[in-house]
């Protein structure tokens, strides 16, 4: 049986988008899509007020799916669930198996208030990577990935996502840390380097280091990194277990996945096991 991948929607463009890159990730990646709707107070609302009943949603995921079909020749499952965005999501990840989300948001505005501390619910309850896609339109290919580290064991765990992103799109890996003065952390981030290296290596992934040219907010040196290299895909950690070192919560988060370019993020939750490769 294919793996699948989750695209939540709320019938916006930009969660449309977020469709659009599903169906190009599902082709490449021999997997099958399932869109989902849920089905909140602010629907609930919204439907009674338009006359629309849960038939009506369904049918309307359902001539999506169809056109999809028609055209991409790939199955698409659809769902609607009563619930809420925050927990819902994240169950029916986990009910279906998925293997990845594609999560449409246009920042500071959009999905069903999917925004900010919002998003970041969503994601880090998430038990899948999640990948945030804006407005920019996918060119089908991540041909240019970039990588931030830092000094946390959790960061080494984007590696095996890195490795099997990289291997499918033939992407190159474009590993990218701050510029540290202690000493300590210096020798640290060389230590996570060179494991690092070492897989990629074993792996025959392309690959490059970069260190931020100067000391500053790391979040916006990795936005304009990406930028400037025309990234198609930047890959973070978050913090979705409490017990696991902090990583980028928060601001820093929110910097990296409304970056300016609309570069889509792909957040992966840390584990309290080591990485393996995935895909496997």
């Amino acid at each position: 049986m294919k793996k699948l991948i989750l695209v939540p929607t709320d019938f916006s463009e930009v969660c449309d988008n977020a469709i659009r890159y599903g169906v190009e990730m599902c082709k490449n990646l021999d997997h099958n899509l399932c869109l989902l709707h849920i089905i909140d107070k602010t629907t609930r609302s919204w439907m009674k007020k338009d006359n629309i009943s849960k038939e009506d949603i369904d049918a309307k995921l359902q001539k999506i799916a169809r056109n999809i079909e028609e055209k991409d020749k790939f199955i698409v499952q659809t769902l609607s669930r009563e619930g809420n965005i925050f927990e819902t999501i994240g169950d029916v990840a986990e009910e279906i198996d998925a293997e990845l989300m594609l999560l449409g948001t246009h920042g500071k505005v959009g999905w069903q208030k999917l925004t900010g501390s919002y998003a970041l619910r969503v994601i880090t309850d998430s038990p899948v990577p999640v990948i945030v896609v804006q407005e920019k339109k996918f060119k089908k290919s991540f041909d240019h990935i970039v990588f931030p580290i830092d000094d946390t064991y959790a960061t080494r765990q984007k590696v095996s996502w890195a490795v099997y992103i990289a291997k499918k799109y033939n992407a190159k890996i474009h590993v990218f840390q701050s510029n540290e003065t202690s000493s300590d952390l210096k020798h640290k981030l060389k230590v996570i380097s060179n494991q690092i290296a070492k897989v990629f290596t074993e792996n025959k992934v392309k690959y490059d280091f970069r260190v931020a040219e100067k000391e500053g907010q790391f979040a916006s040196q990795v936005n304009q990194f990406a930028q400037k290299i025309e990234a198609d895909l930047i890959m973070i950690m978050t913090n979705g277990n409490e017990s696991m070192p902090v990583f980028i919560l928060g601001p820093w988060d929110e910097r990296i996945l409304f970056n300016p370019a609309g570069i889509p993020v792909m957040c992966i939750n840390p584990h309290d096991y080591d990485y393996v490769v995935i895909g496997s």
